[in-house]
């Protein structure tokens, strides 16, 4: 009785130490996740092989949040780190220099609109008498024509054919021969025979004699290319869809460096222009640059003596 005393250990005392350690054993079996241990209960002390285990897999976790956490700052500030001095990342943007003041000086030699774009471009080519759906129709045959001819040829090619009543059933009607004669001496004159008639049959038997109302439907018609849709959607339909790039848009483009590097083709340029020319701009950029490459920046000889941007222009420097 005495050495039972002597160590604390009464038949209640046992009893409780027994409950303890039932109540330790089943919050271990409860698993990952489990809960606190139930207010009042006191767990049983772990043996020195289980205390560290459990401080082992207590920490583990804790490294985990702490790399989850780096990866977080280091990408971007999380909820509680904005407004404290950071600042939300910003992807380097490019543009041209001194574009503003080209352009401003390109619309000031283009201030008299005398070019021949300016009265013979596609906009002024359809006849505006004629029902929406033979304008839009006009337009797009207008477009195709134009490809690798001048202004002037495209306007007479039109006027001949409107002659005859241009619609989509009066070219189907026409013969081969005769619409050749008729557009003659177009570039490529030949070709666009065969175009013309294919891109208007499938208007005629997929779109009830009208237009499509998209780039990508628009250029997968034959002899239509990125520059004749982008033109046919602002025109025919006035949706800004992209820059029109011709060979004129392409030239000036490189030559006052509006590209970040050299590009190879009108299509390259376009997308080059896109990357950072402001979207309000994209409508009036085509027709401004045709009309100034017509006048000024000729492609052979350009007339920089007379160009307001020949101290800016690098191709004029020399550059």
């Amino acid at each position: 009785m005495c050495r039972l005393q002597k160590f604390g250990m009464n038949n209640a005392g046992m009893n409780n130490a027994g409950m303890r350690m039932v109540t330790r054993s089943r919050s271990r079996s409860r698993g990952p996740g489990a809960g606190p241990r139930g207010s009042g209960e006191e767990a049983a002390p772990l043996q020195r092989g289980e205390a560290a285990a459990e401080k082992r897999k207590d920490c583990h976790p804790v490294k985990r949040q702490r790399k989850a956490q780096s990866l977080n700052v280091a990408y971007e500030a999380s909820d509680g780190e904005k407004g404290e001095g950071t600042k939300p990342l910003k992807v380097p943007s490019w543009e041209p220099r001194d574009w503003q003041q080209q352009l401003a000086n390109i619309r000031t030699m283009r201030s008299e609109k005398d070019a021949p774009v300016d009265q013979l471009g596609a906009e002024h080519c359809y006849d505006p008498s004629a029902p929406p759906k033979v304008r839009r129709y006009q337009v797009l045959l207008s477009l195709m024509l134009s490809s690798q001819t001048k202004d002037q040829v495209t306007a007479g090619a039109m006027q001949r054919l409107q002659a005859r009543g241009l619609t989509v059933d009066s070219i189907l009607q026409t013969d081969d021969s005769t619409l050749g004669t008729l557009i003659y001496p177009v570039g490529f004159w030949r070709n666009k025979v065969k175009y013309i008639k294919q891109t208007s049959a499938i208007l005629q038997q997929n779109y009830d004699g009208d237009i499509p109302a998209s780039v990508a439907e628009l250029v997968a018609l034959p002899g239509v290319g990125p520059k004749m849709a982008h033109l046919a959607m602002a025109v025919a339909w006035g949706t800004v869809s992209g820059i029109a790039v011709d060979t004129h848009v392409h030239r000036i483009a490189n030559r006052l460096r509006w590209t970040k590097k050299v590009t190879k083709s009108p299509e390259e340029t376009r997308a080059a222009l896109e990357e950072w020319l402001p979207r309000d701009l994209w409508s009036e950029i085509n027709g401004l640059l045709v009309g100034f490459g017509q006048q000024i920046c000729l492609p052979v000889r350009p007339r920089c003596q007379a160009c307001l941007n020949q101290a800016l222009c690098p191709a004029a420097q020399g550059l």
